[in-house]
């Protein structure tokens, strides 16, 4: 069953406004934090990881991986907590994922993973909060 969620819409502005500049560039300008710096790169607590820009579940740290790759890696997201979209920006074909309560750009997802998901989503560490248990 998908949840059913009225999205969060704000303007550019009141997003400027509730946002530190890289959150803001990463989460609402699609970019990209530099590899090997995010707070959650080897970071192992027990809890969930949320959105930064709306507070809302998207990963458990039991589907939390090392693939060595410099950001953040998940073999799965909760269940209806993240949109996918088609990416081809940078002269490649990827697929965006997106929080899909807010549309904050979390990173991309990629089917190379070490997991029985064989899925991997790389995420900016600016783009999420952790919630410990």
């Amino acid at each position: 069953m998908t949840k059913s969620i009225d999205k969060i819409v704000k303007t550019e502005e009141q997003w400027k406004s509730l946002l530190d500049d890289e959150t803001y560039r990463v989460t609402r300008l699609k970019g990209t934090e530099r590899p090997f710096t995010g707070k959650y790169l080897e970071h192992d607590a027990q809890g969930n990881y949320k959105c930064v820009c709306c507070g809302s579940e998207l990963f458990k740290s039991s589907q939390k991986f090392d693939a060595h790759c410099g950001w953040p890696s998940f073999d799965q997201s909760i269940e209806g907590a993240v949109d996918y979209h088609k990416d081809s920006t940078l002269g490649m074909i990827r697929v965006e994922i997106t929080c899909a309560n807010c549309d904050a750009h979390l990173g991309h997802i990629f089917e190379d993973g070490p997991t029985e998901t064989g899925n991997r989503y790389c995420v900016n560490s600016v783009s999420l909060t952790f919630d410990g248990e």
